[in-house]
């Protein structure tokens, strides 16, 4: 009776795929229109804002590949499947964002120094419909899943939304006015508002690859949980982390007075964990009171005699304190 393991397979992934398809073209079309403009217009905003579109349909391609790879199935070598891509899809997103963002930024720089003349109304125009199609693919992308990988995604789109607002500013201000410095002013503004919201991304990313505990989940209230269960007097080694953005993983040992209860115990841990705190992947090792406290719940772990002293038997123990 060393371990039970449970699995509760969702398939959050299902349909994404067909969502981010739809805008991957609109996106990757106009970025094309919008590269062109802007080398004709002269305008960095433009050009800065088609370098975002492309970066955008990148960042779709790769969601929707990583959409479509976290789907597959668990296999002997990947026994929890191969979630973890959406948020190794994530971070090439991010590190990809950063890239396009430093581009804008030296562009800008050298455009202020040398002031280039600009179209204003041609810019106007073609900025106009480039925000409006950045409008409709946030919407199909917010509506859809919130995984890192999605939300990545997102912010790609957003940031070429902005980019479009700040070029169809930049070509009303030339237009009417004929101040050249607005348009690498606004690209650099825009570079900043990316920026911080890259670096949030790119920080949670890395909280998931370092196996940290989900943000969203209170390590002390699932513990106070689990112990709070009826016939359940202990609970240590209690480790939660996260397989992806939307699954999370539990594993812990249990410390029950008989051991013929562990099944219904079992039963009202799972639906709990799953219930409470959305939960699925849980692994639960039931103990005795009697075994933990001769040593031979620890000497089941590494096969050393049940004789031998207990804190030589499990020497993680001091890193688990036991919580009754």
């Amino acid at each position: 009776m060393g371990t039970h393991q449970h699995h509760h397979h969702h398939h959050d992934h299902d349909g994404k795929a067909p969502s981010l398809l739809l805008p991957l073209i609109l996106i990757a079309g106009f970025a094309v229109v919008e590269a062109i403009g802007g080398w004709w217009t002269g305008s960095l905003a433009l050009l800065g804002d088609a370098g975002h579109m492309v970066s955008d349909a990148l960042a779709l391609a790769l969601a929707w590949l990583g959409s479509w790879v976290a789907r597959k199935p668990a296999t002997r070598k990947h026994n929890f499947g191969l979630v973890r891509a959406e948020v190794i899809v994530a971070l090439v997103n991010s590190l990809l964002m950063l890239a396009v963002i430093a581009g804008i930024a030296y562009e800008a720089v050298h455009r202020l120094v040398e002031p280039q003349p600009v179209q204003g109304g041609e810019v106007m125009l073609i900025a106009f419909i480039g925000m409006l199609i950045n409008i409709v693919v946030a919407w199909m992308l917010h509506s859809g899943h919130h995984s890192l990988n999605s939300r990545a995604a997102l912010l790609h789109v957003l940031g070429d939304l902005l980019g479009s607002v700040a070029a169809v500013v930049a070509g009303a201000v030339i237009y009417f006015t004929g101040w050249m410095p607005i348009d690498p002013i606004l690209s650099i503004f825009i570079a900043v508002l990316i920026l911080i919201s890259t670096l949030r991304l790119l920080n949670e990313v890395l909280h998931v690859l370092m196996e940290g505990v989900p943000r969203h989940i209170d390590i002390q209230a699932v513990e106070h949980a689990l112990t709070a269960t009826a016939k359940v007097r202990e609970i240590h080694h209690l480790h939660i982390w996260a397989l992806s953005s939307e699954k999370t993983a539990l594993s812990a040992h249990v410390v029950l007075e008989d051991m013929r209860d562990w099944h219904p115990v079992l039963s009202d841990l799972r639906h709990m964990l799953h219930e409470r705190f959305n939960i699925g992947h849980v692994t639960l090792q039931p103990e005795t009171v009697d075994a933990l406290t001769s040593g031979a719940a620890g000497c089941w772990l590494t096969g050393k005699e049940a004789s031998e002293p207990h804190h030589e038997c499990d020497d993680h123990d001091h890193d688990h304190p036991h919580t009754h």
